[in-house]
């Protein structure tokens, strides 16, 4: 109940699908989806393992959520080593694909060994089977996507796929499902390439049965009701999406300009959210045409947008003027203020090509940040990259995004991430990594549970795996000051906790922003087996962030690998509420090691995971 119990294992070496059933004891301590999964990568994979090797597993999980009425119910998690960091790897997609996966009877598929020549998974209900994808081999997304569904004569299959970019194994590569929707974060799509795997196709008719319907369906009703009446889930993110932090995060002094060596960007208004609704000169129209939701999403807070067909990146190009998947907060400020651009279509059209042939617009962003500012500083030249490339040109990002997603010219050495590109030209303390995974959109400096956030998360620098923006900005669940770093530590775990259990759930992180794990138990309560509270989510959230880190432990990270940029360290926030302080992460972190269970050296404590029983 809940719970499809059967997972699917595809040896791409040798062609093989089997079913196996589900491993219940760790359903029972994982709950599923990012948690279950990592348990399952944990006791195969090596920590040591290549990313990009034959020995290295990728594993597609649904939650025990994902695919029932409960809203947001439609993420799913891809899990493996990431090449990017060499770290634990974890990113959720939302869109249709992973209800799609529960409907046909699966909650997970692990992808092992290589496949000799291009191959996609079809998935209907109880048959599975590899087939030849030599003639998706080099094509976009888009044209996967298409061509997928024209082949089988169906047009509801759904489709998560890499474009060029994983099969050329740009370390930020991404897996995109519904044109749109994307796995995004830490070279996922780089590992799918790897393996020689172009796609994902799932057809499903089952549906998902649940514990107790009558009690579900109250459970369910209630908690919408309260995404209703939030105004952040019902006004905010609907009208603006992600996009309303814009201005939000800028007037605070914490919107990272220009590869974070500033905190405001002038052109914050001009890449906004509200941006995104008003008219263009041009044509008398705004680029927002709708918002959007994925599987069972009350919410909707997705952006569907068109470019401006007479913008310079587009004029000879048809294809990109329909409507398509529109800019979200992250990519927004990572391909504007990271790079002092304030051109909102040039983002948009960036944002296209990441949608199209499977790039993180956050990696992709802030590499292309730090190339500037390596041009700036003379270290790169317009002869080794082919252009100028001064911080503030449209030009020069749109072209290192054709370049990065077609894997040609000076986009191989975007490719590699800003930690090897900066390393690559005698600069690694340019690269705004930590881990070698890029920040987001919030300066430590001006929030400083954040930087306690990113320094100890386990997938490298990421703001959901603990958003105290929430708190220090937003006043979510209550309000703290983000400038100090008295009780940081207990909200960082604490956030950090609550998200292990919403991802692993199978549910939308963004519900949170309104409900509570007291808002979850009861859905899963009466969706699955076993007794279901509150507080036994928050373990599963604990359990989950310990069983990562002893991933990480063993793959050769340690405490040294818990900091910051010595920017964000050693440099003041020069305006803002925040002007003259640095991140002061020093203060907080023996604290988190302390409040976590760990040693001083960062290492969990044999009775904490003997008391969550991570029994590895």
């Amino acid at each position: 109940m809940g719970y499809a119990n059967r997972i699917l294992r595809v040896n791409l070496t040798t062609g093989a699908c089997q079913a196996e059933p589900l491993n219940e004891k760790w359903a029972q301590l994982y709950l599923g989806s990012r948690g279950l999964a990592s348990r399952y990568l944990v006791a195969e994979v090596d920590p040591k393992v290549d990313p990009l090797s034959p020995e290295n597993k990728l594993i597609f999980a649904t939650g025990p959520l994902t695919g029932t009425i409960a809203s947001t119910g439609g993420r799913y998690t891809v899990v493996t080593k990431g090449p990017l960091t060499g770290a634990i790897a974890c990113s959720n997609s939302g869109g249709f694909f992973g209800a799609e996966l529960k409907f046909a009877g699966w909650d997970m598929i692990i992808f092992e060994g290589r496949a000799e020549k291009p191959v996609y998974l079809y998935v209907e209900d109880d048959q599975a089977e590899l087939r030849d994808a030599s003639e998706l081999w080099g094509k976009s997304v888009w044209e996967t996507e298409e061509w997928i569904k024209a082949k089988h004569q169906d047009p509801l299959i759904r489709v998560s796929s890499i474009g060029r970019a994983g099969e050329n194994q740009i370390l930020f590569s991404c897996i995109v499902n519904d044109l749109h929707r994307a796995a995004g974060r830490s070279g996922v799509g780089a590992v799918m390439g790897s393996k020689h795997l172009k796609a994902v196709a799932v057809r499903g008719t089952k549906g998902v049965k649940v514990k107790d319907l009558k009690r579900f369906l109250a459970a369910t009703n209630a908690a919408k009701q309260v995404l209703a009446t939030n105004p952040v889930t019902s006004q905010g993110l609907p009208k603006y999406g992600t996009q309303v932090l814009m201005n939000v995060i800028n007037e605070v002094g914490a919107l990272p300009t220009r590869n974070m060596r500033e905190v405001q960007f002038e052109g914050a208004d001009a890449i906004s959210g509200e941006a995104m609704h008003r008219p263009r000169p041009s044509d008398g129209k705004p680029q927002l045409v709708t918002n959007a939701a994925c599987f069972g999403c009350t919410i909707a807070c997705g952006r569907i947008s068109k470019i401006d067909k007479n913008h310079f990146t587009v004029k000879n190009s048809p294809k990109y003027w329909g409507a398509s998947g529109g800019l979200e907060y992250e990519a927004a400020w990572a391909l504007g203020a990271d790079t002092g651009v304030d051109d909102l279509e040039a983002l948009q059209y960036a944002n296209l090509l990441c949608n199209e042939q499977g790039m993180d617009p956050i990696s992709f962003g802030s590499t292309v940040a730090a190339v500037m500012e390596l041009y700036e500083r003379g270290v790169l030249t317009a002869e080794q990259i082919g252009f100028p490339a001064p911080f503030g040109s449209a030009e020069a990002l749109a072209k290192l995004a054709e370049l990065t997603a077609k894997g040609e010219g000076f986009g191989r050495d975007v490719g590699l991430g800003s930690k090897r590109l900066c390393e690559k030209y005698g600069h690694p303390e340019l690269s705004m990594t930590v881990k070698g995974q890029e920040f987001p959109a919030y300066d430590p400096r001006g929030i400083q549970g954040m930087g306690l956030a990113y320094a100890t998360s386990n997938r490298g620098a990421c703001h959901l795996r603990g958003y105290t923006v929430a708190s220090e900005i937003l006043g979510i669940p209550e309000k703290t000051d983000p400038l100090t770093t008295e009780g940081k530590p207990e909200l960082v775990k604490a956030f950090q906790d609550a998200t292990g259990a919403f991802d692993s759930a199978g549910i939308c992180v963004f519900t949170s922003f309104a409900w509570t794990v007291a808002d979850i138990a009861p859905q899963l309560d009466a969706a699955i087996p076993g007794e279901w509270t509150p507080e036994r989510l928050l373990e599963v959230g604990e359990r989950v962030w310990n069983l990562e880190r002893w991933f990480n432990t063993r793959a050769g990270f340690s405490a040294k690998d818990d900091t910051l940029p010595k920017r964000l360290l050693e440099e003041p926030a020069a305006t803002g509420p925040a002007k003259g302080m640095v991140n002061r992460l020093g203060e907080m972190l023996p604290k988190y090691y302390e409040v976590r269970g760990w040693t001083a050296d960062g290492v969990p404590k044999p009775e904490t995971l003997a008391r969550l029983g991570v029994d590895v």
